[in-house]
């Protein structure tokens, strides 16, 4: 089947249902390697729904009429919300170990929630496009030099890493209004703090600062990250943060149930 297709017809030992998971890396890297072309389907996906987004910011960072091309940018992220849950909603869907079909479930899920996650996905991406900003700034410009600028950046970048997991998470899983979604996240994020802070330095803000202080590896890097980088990094942030969601709202349980009930129907 190659590269990005599974013979699931092929003869083989199987699995036992009652095989306990994998746990901590040996589980990041059996899901990796098993579901390994689609987290690239996906990351392909994701990077075609926001590259007029990043061009038009790239436009404004050159300088072509920043303001109106950065207001532009943001009026292109419209359907970075959706694509975001839909991300979190398939990756999550791996880990439960549920079969799916990328654009199937990527189409339906962003179909269910770009309207009411629009908004957050502008607000995410006003949010990235200004740190890039104010690191680029921390670099040409010596107003903005000095450690208390850096904690700053820094520390904003922590919080909202750790944060929209959750947010995300929210939007794919449970029916519940925006402010009371914001609401819960920021409470589930110093709830379970040591797995939020786990999940966002290794599912993202340390890939960051690598590429601030080692510039030359995020060029010879580019490809690795436009063909899986940012759902590999997705996936281990959802490691450390999937675990007490699921947890909160009895997620794979309550679906598992459900299912077992269609089943018994039928």
């Amino acid at each position: 089947m190659g590269l990005f297709g599974r013979n699931f017809n092929k003869p083989g030992p199987g699995a036992n249902k009652d095989e306990p998971r994998k746990k901590g890396t040996a589980r990041f890297f059996e899901l990796l390697f098993r579901d390994f072309g689609d987290l690239v389907k996906l990351n392909m996906l994701l990077f075609v729904c926001v590259l007029p987004s990043i061009f038009m910011f790239s436009i404004s960072l050159m300088g072509f009429y920043p303001a109106i091309t950065f207001i532009l940018a943001l009026v292109l992220a419209f359907p970075v919300g959706g694509v975001l849950t839909s991300c979190v909603y398939f990756i999550t869907k791996l880990m439960r170990d549920d079969p799916s079909y990328v654009w199937y479930e990527f189409k339906r899920k962003f179909l269910e929630n770009y309207k009411q996650s629009a908004a957050v996905g502008i607000l995410c991406t006003a949010f990235v496009y200004t740190q890039i900003i104010l690191w680029v700034m921390m670099v040409i410009d010596e107003d903005f030099t000095g450690l208390s600028w850096f904690i700053l950046a820094l520390l904003s970048l922590l919080l909202f890493s750790m944060i929209t997991p959750y947010v995300f998470m929210h939007f794919a899983y449970i029916d519940l209004k925006t402010l009371g979604i914001l609401k819960n996240s920021v409470l589930m994020s110093f709830a379970y703090l040591p797995r939020s802070f786990m999940g966002a330095l290794l599912g993202g803000l340390l890939w960051i600062l690598v590429a601030l202080f080692f510039p030359d590896s995020l060029l010879m890097g580019f490809p690795i990250i436009i063909l899986f980088g940012i759902t590999a990094s997705m996936l281990l942030n959802l490691m450390w943060t999937w675990k007490p969601f699921d947890a909160s709202f009895n997620i794979e349980e309550t679906l598992n149930q459900r299912k077992e009930e269609e089943t018994a129907e039928e």
